[in-house]
Order: C-alpha cells, then sequence, then structure tokens
C-alpha cells in the first residue's frame, strides 16, 4: 500500500500556505498508510547556511539542549535550533556542516540525521498520518515545495527510522509505493562508492541512488530516467530536490498514481482523493503519470 503526496508550488506568493495544503492531502492517504507517515519540507534557505533535522527516540527538548551546548562549544560558532517534538532543527554555517556531522556522529549517537540541506527539514515519526502531521504543526510550515508519505509496512517493522522520506544528500529526498528486487545488489555498489545506510529499507536505496547519479553530474530529470534502466521492480517515485520535484513510474506502472497542474501549482497523489480541497482543482489539467516517463519540474536557482 503506502500513500504519497506532492505538492509544488509554482507561485510563490502561495509559500506561506504550504503547510496548511499539504496537511488534506497527507490526512487523505491515511488508510494507505496508517502506522507511520512522514514529510519534507523545503523553505527559504539563506546563502551560507546549512540545516541540519535531528530525531531523537527518547527525548525532546532537554536532551536537544544538551547536544546544542556541546556542539556550539566543539564548532565555536552560533548554532540555532527549531524544537518540534521529538525533531530539532539545527541551523549554522555551511561551512561548519562536515564538522558538525562528524561530532554528532562521535558525541550524539542516539540522535538520527533525517536530513542536511540548505532549505529541506524532515519530520517522521510511528502513528496516523493526521497525528504526525499535527505533532510538527505541519499546517503552520511555509515553502516552495514539500512530498509526503503514509507508511503501511509489510516487510519491515514499524519504525521512525524506516519512516519516508529518505535523504541521502543535501536538500535531496525520495519517497516511495512499491517495491525493489535489486536493491541489495544496489546498497553493495553503492555502500562501495561510500554510501552509508541507516535502514533495511529499499526506499533508502533508491533514494541514495539518485544521489549517486546526480553526484556523477545528471540533473533530477536524468537521474530519473537513468533508474528506468538500473532499478528493477515496481515502484513510484516522488523527489525532492533544493529547486526541483520530479515524478517516476516503473514501466508496468501497477501503483496507483495521479497529478494536477494550475498556473500555481503542481500537485501528485496516490489517489486523487488527495487532490480535491487544492484550490481551483476543478479547472486544473488532472493526468494520471506515463509509465517509464520522467516528469520534474524546478524552480529558478
Amino acid at each position: 500500500m503506502c500513500g504519497i503526496v506532492g505538492l509544488f508550488l509554482k507561485d510563490r506568493t502561495l509559500s506561506a500556505r504550504l503547510g496548511e495544503l499539504l496537511t488534506p492531502m497527507l490526512a487523505s492517504m491515511s488508510d494507505r498508510g496508517p502506522d507511520s507517515a512522514g514529510f519534507a519540507v523545503y523553505g527559504e534557505g539563506r546563502a551560507g547556511v546549512v540545516r541540519i533535522t535531528l530525531q531523537s527516540a527518547t527525548g525532546g527538548e532537554p536532551a536537544f539542549e544538551l547536544v546544542l551546548e556541546g556542539l556550539t562549544a566543539a564548532l565555536e560558532t552560533h548554532v540555532q535550533e527549531l524544537i518540534r517534538a521529538n525533531h530539532c532543527v539545527l541551523t549554522l554555517p555551511a561551512s561548519a556542516r562536515e564538522a558538525a556531522l562528524a561530532w554528532l556522529a562521535r558525541s550524539a549517537p542516539h540522535l538520527h540525521v533525517t536530513g542536511v540541506g540548505q532549505r529541506i527539514e524532515i519530520y517522521k515519526d510511528v502513528g496516523l498520518p493526521t497525528e504526525v502531521a499535527a505533532r510538527f504543526e505541519l499546517s503552520t510550515m511555509r515553502g516552495t515545495h514539500a512530498i509526503g508519505h503514509t507508511r503501511m509496512a509489510t516487510e519491515s517493522a514499524v519504525t521512525t527510522s524506516g519512516a519516508h522520506p529518505f535523504s541521502t544528500g543535501m536538500d535531496q529526498c525520495l519517497v516511495h509505493n512499491g517495491s525493489l528486487s535489486n536493491h541489495n545488489s544496489l546498497r553493495r555498489t553503492l555502500v562501495h562508492d561510500g554510501f552509508a545506510f541507516d535502514t533495511e529499507n529499499d526506499s533508502e536505496v533508491a533514494a541514495a541512488y539518485l544521489t549517486w547519479r546526480m553526484r556523477q553530474g545528471l540533473d533530477l530529470g536524468g537521474a530519473l530516467e537513468a533508474a528506468l534502466d538500473d532499478l528493477d521492480g515496481f515502484y513510484t517515485f516522488v523527489v525532492g530536490t533544493e529547486s526541483g520535484f520530479g515524478v517516476l513510474r516503473d514501466p508496468i506502472a501497477c501503483k496507483p498514481a495521479v497529478m494536477a497542474e494550475t498556473d500555481d501549482y503542481v500537485a501528485f497523489g496516490s489517489e486523487y482523493r488527495a487532490l480535491v480541497d487544492l484550490p481551483d482543482i476543478g479547472t486544473a489539467r488532472v493526468w494520471e503519470p506515463e509509465p517509464a516517463k520522467a516528469y520534474f519540474w524546478t524552480h529558478a536557482r
């Protein structure tokens, strides 16, 4: 099962409503994925600044405060924090990113890094999608594009780390409905090239594959097209990058998908009901994405 939603705002004046619009989309997919949910939001970034989203399995504000004190002292630089339930977004100079990640891995292994980038914030947890959205105050979030996922775990345990989205590169993330048959062989190739994996989920491998291809010089569209040759299985992907939003279905396209586009936005849902509350949906161009065709939209950098 699993449910996917995505919203790419072509009209940036709607950015204040991104979370408000995505919340009912995510909620509508609850029966497709009732055990956990997550979403990635792309807010307005600042040059020279990076965001690191952390998730704690055990603590909230007190635990994060201790980590912030230690990290600030270690880096000798100012670090801002935004705490939402059991997640915390650190904002720090981009030049300190590698040192910060190394310190967190060494000194705070109980915290999980869910996303890193100039614009991305990733929140995910177990529970009904409506509860997860409320927990992190999704309806209040601003940005230019976002993707979300509701999970029905059929091949692994119900855990926060197994929830989507998966992020394996700067400002990159992926949500997935389906199953890959060759993810173990791909995992070995990617590990050889320096990727590390936190879960056994095949979706994390798909995310890392796209990051790998983009590091080789492909843009998002090119990476999605390469996936058609390299990934075996049945899948629908929705992918986010710093400036873009992409969709890909496998050549058989057995997983449901529908899209809508107006002058103001592009939207994706596993089912049409995810789109019904969007503005002007009655006059939108609505279609089912074709099999083996990569779709992508980008904002000017």
